[in-house]
């Protein structure tokens, strides 16, 4: 991003902070709206909380705009949990799109097309640190239940490679057998 974009994400951000109860608020109306599949994913959590700590993310990500890198552990960190919550991701873009309308709504006349496209940027940029933190919890679910599955498997024991045992037969089928090779 350059530092147009910054100032816009910044000033854009400090004109709807002091409304943002209100945009979570319009956001999980929005969302549930948008994309009802999504609110069972919500039924076991506070959603008061869960708004704080949306508002909290924002926030940081407001203060880490010129150091984003600064902040991607920790948004690796979050997609990991997601994957707990059952966020799968095709839920992300939907979640862009609803919190891009959102903050236009708070913003109101203020909000413009270059500030859409700066934020449009700046969460593809929050969901793609969050999908690499998903796709990485996966892949060590998965191999964790690999692990599981090889450990409480019955082992099959297979010795190693050693010559095959003679056969025991028996002193009267070698006897013909020899009698027969001996005739030919």
């Amino acid at each position: 991003m350059n530092n147009d974009d910054l100032k816009t994400l910044e000033d854009s951000f400090d004109l709807i902070a002091p409304r943002g109860e209100e945009l979570m608020d319009v956001f999980y109306e929005r969302l549930f709206v948008a994309a009802p599949a999504v609110a069972p994913l919500f039924a076991r959590s506070d959603l008061k909380h869960q708004k704080t700590k949306l508002l909290a993310t924002l926030v940081l990500l407001r203060k880490s705009l010129r150091d984003l890198e600064s902040i991607t552990p920790k948004l690796r960190q979050l997609g990991a949990k997601h994957v707990a919550y059952g966020a799968q991701p095709e839920h992300y873009p939907v979640v862009a799109e609803v919190m891009l309308a959102s903050m236009a709504e708070i913003a109101g006349d203020a909000w413009a097309p270059e500030i859409e496209q700066a934020w449009a940027h700046a969460l593809n940029l929050v969901a793609a640190a969050m999908l690499e933190g998903a796709s990485d919890a996966k892949a060590a679910a998965a191999a964790d239940a690999s692990d599981a599955r090889r450990a409480a498997a019955p082992a099959t024991h297979k010795p190693a490679h050693r010559k095959p045992k003679p056969s025991r037969v028996s002193r009267t089928a070698a006897t013909r057998l020899a009698t027969a090779v001996w005739l030919v």
